[in-house]
């Protein structure tokens, strides 16, 4: 049993491949294990992954629906699995904004509003918009709503999967992660 594989997946993985990770998006690419809407994990059984890691892709989800989608998720998880979050943080927005006076930095309206196509089941391309925006305490309100416990901020420096550049990594001068200001809200939760 020591030896067992940890279930990981990543959910809305789009291009990036994270080794050792099951990948579900609903766009089209090779490494895409599941082409499924990341909202109903249903070919996964009650308590089958030991971490979910899902960046950027919660916000695509209002205020109303991502209660379910949370409880998806937690229901997939195991006793102790960990869901670890990222999604634009809505204060440091604010903090890019006041610093730059510029409401259409790129800092702002993409993380805001964002859009993202994608290429659905049958080659038809669809596109996506960010639905809400959370800052730390909103965040952990709909985390504990949905069963999660030990609600923390996580540094991406951190985890298995930072060798691999993605939103959780979006600086304010674009990856200047030295003195930029990190627009990403990342968050890790237990179940």
């Amino acid at each position: 049993m020591e030896n067992e594989q940890k279930v990981q997946l990543h959910l809305g993985c789009g291009e990036k491949d994270l080794p050792g990770f099951t990948n579900i998006d609903l766009d089209s690419h090779p490494h895409i294990d599941h082409q499924h809407d990341i909202r109903d994990l249903s070919m996964f059984d009650d308590n089958a992954a030991d971490l979910i890691y899902c960046s950027h892709s919660l916000e695509y989800f209002d205020r109303i629906e991502v209660k379910s989608v949370l409880k998806e998720w937690h229901r997939v998880l195991k006793e102790g699995g960990v869901l670890r979050l990222a999604v634009p943080d809505f204060e440091a927005m604010v903090r890019v904004y006041l610093k730059y006076s510029d409401l259409d930095h790129q800092g702002i309206l993409g993380p805001l509003y964002g859009r993202w196509p994608y290429k659905a089941p049958g080659d038809k391309v669809d596109t996506f918009y960010h639905k809400t925006t959370y800052d730390f305490s909103s965040l952990k309100k709909v985390l504990k709503e949905a069963g999660f416990r030990s609600i923390e901020r996580y540094d991406w420096q951190d985890t298995i999967h930072k060798d691999y550049d993605d939103y959780s990594q979006a600086y304010i001068p674009h990856m200047d992660k030295e003195n930029g200001i990190l627009i990403s809200l990342n968050v890790e939760a237990t179940k």
